[in-house]
């Protein structure tokens, strides 16, 4: 499409995410949001398929959210954290704390997922050595895995994953290890565990659901594997709910699934019901207790300049209000269902190796896709904003999506993957 004169002035300075701006397709031009629509500059429209990320939870410009945002905005958008507090913040923390079980309930703002996993990993070393173990600086993390693309995070990240292999070498080496998802995995995590335990700080994975590495899929039986090896062998278990927390996979964090209490938590993503940029590190009491000291040097050395940002704390808190008081669980069942049963045919198509539901996660999994933008290009024909990456087309719509939109995604996705590109 040609687009307003904002997009090609702009298109000249502006450097996009996750894309070869030589050969990608060019953004296309959204101006409004409403519900589970995107508006284009032409007037067009496009049912978003994947929340804008899987933050979207509630739909776009969801009223309540919208209207604490906006009183927010006129009483004090920000105030730095150092030094001073601020009530939303305040009342997020202590809802967290509530809502996450068992004791994880000191809660570390930050602005991205990226950022609450790098302070995850400073708390678990730092934890270590704050009780005067040194050396305790690895962590264990999985093949598959994805949780950042900062320096730090890129490390604990599949390093045959072809996000980050540009980057082998530069990266602080740590430990990658299959999931321990049947007796053989599970010896060899032991024995690496057990060879190699007075180096390792923590275990870190994503619980359920391993997102950008590909929606792959395992047990809650895995997490009880991990919570038990970590105990075993004494050290801490991150679980990086970035992607999972707050209702995708049916449950309010993909851990209760498995009944387990992580010693960090990691979250971000829907926890503002993807309105503004929020993230939040949680630690249980053990943790925070190795930090308290008159030693200034045990104190965690971290604060971004918008932690706790007061107006995204509100919309949070809003966000959370509407969890609190609707019927999430409800919708996020039928939505599985209505996948389930609308994204199964798909499995007869050519190239197509998997279909996948869990939550409101759907997942059609091909043996390759062969032109990616041609691919793009037919589903936005489709009247649908659907985002495959690598070999996955997939979705992960707004909780209160209709059956009639929802309907419209998979019937796309069936239309274009039945002519293959």
């Amino acid at each position: 499409m040609h687009g307003p004169q904002w997009l090609e002035r702009g298109m000249k300075h502006v450097w996009l995410p996750y894309a070869q701006m030589q050969t990608a397709l060019p953004p296309l031009p959204a101006v409004s949001t409403q519900g589970r629509t995107i508006t284009l500059a032409d007037g067009s429209e496009l049912i978003d398929g994947i929340a804008s990320w899987w933050t979207a939870c509630h739909g776009y410009n969801h009223p309540h959210i919208r209207a604490a945002v906006s009183d927010q905005l006129g009483r004090m958008p920000h105030v730095m954290f150092g030094g001073l507090a601020n009530a939303p913040a305040l009342t997020l923390a202590s809802r967290l704390a509530a809502m996450l079980p068992g004791d994880l309930e000191r809660v570390f703002f930050t602005d991205s997922g990226s950022v609450a996993v790098e302070v995850a990993m400073k708390m678990a070393i730092q934890y270590w050595l704050n009780r005067g173990r040194t050396g305790r600086t690895k962590l264990v993390a999985f093949r598959g895995g994805y949780h950042g693309d900062t320096m730090a995070t890129m490390a604990v990240c599949d390093p045959e994953e072809g996000m980050h292999s540009l980057y082998q070498g530069a990266l602080p080496e740590h430990f990658i290890a299959d999931l321990p998802v049947d007796a053989r995995s599970t010896r060899a995590l032991d024995a690496l565990l057990t060879q190699s335990v007075d180096s390792i700080a923590a275990i870190i994975v994503e619980p359920l659901v391993q997102g950008a590495g590909g929606m792959l899929f395992h047990s809650p039986d895995v997490l009880r594997t991990l919570r038990m090896l970590a105990d075993r062998h004494g050290v801490l278990l991150i679980l990086d709910e970035i992607f999972t927390g707050f209702g995708r996979t049916g449950s309010m964090f993909a851990c209760e699934q498995a009944g387990i209490v992580p010693d960090i938590i990691t979250l971000s993503k829907a926890l503002t019901a993807g309105t503004m940029a929020l993230a939040a590190t949680v630690a249980r009491t053990h943790v925070f207790d190795a930090f308290l000291s008159d030693n200034p040097m045990h104190a965690l050395m971290h604060g971004p300049t918008f932690m706790a940002n007061a107006m995204a704390c509100a919309c949070a808190n809003a966000s959370l209000d509407l969890f609190e008081r609707g019927d999430w669980q409800d919708q996020v069942a039928r939505i599985a269902q209505q996948m389930r049963t609308e994204l199964e045919p798909c499995r007869n198509l050519p190239h197509v190796v998997d279909v996948r539901v869990m939550g409101a996660i759907g997942v059609v999994e091909l043996d390759r896709i062969r032109d990616m933008n041609a691919l793009k290009a037919a589903l936005i024909a489709q009247g649908v904003w659907v985002r495959p990456f690598r070999h996955i087309v997939y979705l992960t719509p707004a909780f209160n999506i209709t059956a009639p939109e929802l309907g419209k995604l998979t019937a796309a996705i069936r239309t274009v993957l039945a002519h293959p590109v």
